[in-house]
């Protein structure tokens, strides 16, 4: 897939406040820190599309993008970033999971994954809610250029065995790089195959 067009259309905290054209939407979530909004670029090719920051947690709402007037992309919170209070943790996990589960224009949601670092159970957990939930989903693991191609393998081997302890059958999954580019026209063309 080309993209010819990318410009940001609305951030809201309330799903139902989303654009209203019936079009398929692809969201990114991920922990804070995990590197979506470096992917969420380096898909679109649009460097300064999604603000990308050193501070983990710094996206708070949810963020449409409109790709080729075609379909929409979903910039989502990270989860699991302990450094807010409860209640802001309680208000973020609310708007997320509202739109996951209750958004009917979402096609799929693109779980992210640091390819750095062995499973976490907090990754694990969401996963588990989701298959739980019945929403579609597929695993991106991030960082690829961030280690060495033996390591990086043993670690997305690790991580799908982990989830072979609870799933009987594993979603898609890819390994993206936003700095090499790598795993980008692979996603790209299942978001294609999709719409």
């Amino acid at each position: 897939m080309q993209i010819k067009s990318a410009e940001f259309v609305i951030s809201n905290t309330d799903y139902k406040k989303c654009p209203d054209r019936p079009l398929p939407e692809f969201a990114f979530i991920g922990r804070s820190n995990v590197g979506k909004s470096s992917l969420i670029n380096m898909l679109t090719g649009r460097k300064g599309l999604a603000m990308t920051s050193s501070t983990p947690g710094k996206t708070l709402l949810i963020n449409h993008f409109l790709i080729n007037d075609a379909w929409y992309l979903v910039d989502l919170p990270g989860y699991g970033y302990a450094k807010r209070g409860k209640e802001a943790m309680a208000r973020l996990k609310r708007i997320i999971w509202d739109y996951i589960e209750g958004r009917e224009n979402l096609t799929s949601l693109f779980v992210l994954i640091d390819s750095r670092i062995p499973p976490q159970a907090i990754d694990l957990e969401f996963i588990n809610r989701l298959g739980e939930a019945g929403v579609p989903f597929s695993i991106i693991f991030t960082k690829a250029d961030k280690m060495k191609r033996g390591p990086l393998a043993a670690n997305v081997a690790a991580f799908l065995r982990k989830m072979k302890e609870t799933w009987d059958e594993l979603p898609p999954h890819f390994v993206t790089s936003s700095e090499t580019r790598q795993g980008r026209d692979e996603v790209l063309d299942y978001i294609e195959q999709y719409c």
